[in-house]
């Protein structure tokens, strides 16, 4: 019995490798996520747009690990670290934005 456990909707199930994915799509209906800056109601399509919106916030880049996009603001004890590649960007690093930049940030259903 090899797979992750995921909990969605307040369900916990077990994924299987290879047959659904672990962002919440599935082979049935596959839904893509994305993260949306809630003021403007603008979905982040771009890294650029994203940093643009959090140094508007406070959060200042960290240019220490080439493998990463790193994000940390001074009043806090929190670090955003995001793949380099934005095509890397998935459900549970936008839901890791929305947790440390509350009520900014939301994630939709497209």
């Amino acid at each position: 019995m090899s797979g992750v456990w995921t909990f969605n909707n307040g369900v916990v199930r077990l994924v299987s490798p290879g047959s659904d994915s672990l962002d919440g799509s599935d082979a049935m209906g596959a839904r893509r996520k994305v993260l949306v800056h809630v003021a403007t109601g603008e979905v982040v399509t771009s890294y650029a747009s994203l940093e643009s919106m959090l140094t508007s916030l406070g959060w200042e880049r960290y240019y220490e690990n080439p493998d990463l996009l790193q994000f940390h603001k001074r009043s806090s004890v929190h670090l955003i670290s995001l793949p380099r590649e934005f095509s890397r960007f998935r459900s549970m690093h936008m839901y890791d934005i929305v947790v440390k930049t509350r009520s900014v940030f939301e994630v939709r259903d497209m």
